[in-house]
């Protein structure tokens, strides 16, 4: 199973925090209300990542595979 990684565009984000409610398995929020995304997100929590990337307002979070890994 490949693990997606969440990224935060920093300039478009602002601090809504709509990501932290939607997947608190994988993100919380800082002093200052933005996002820290503390792992990967693998399994069952994929589909609330692809939730979460589509409802937040500024469009700051993105769900990316990594890279594969040379053989």
């Amino acid at each position: 199973m490949s693990e997606h990684l969440l990224r935060v565009d920093w300039p478009a984000c602002k601090a809504h925090g709509v990501c932290a409610e939607l997947l608190p398995e994988v993100i919380s929020l800082d002093e200052w209300g933005y996002p820290i995304v503390h792992e990967p997100v693998k399994g069952d929590v994929l589909l609330l990542a692809k939730t979460a990337v589509k409802a937040c307002p500024t469009l700051a979070l993105r769900l990316t595979e990594p890279p594969p890994r040379p053989a």
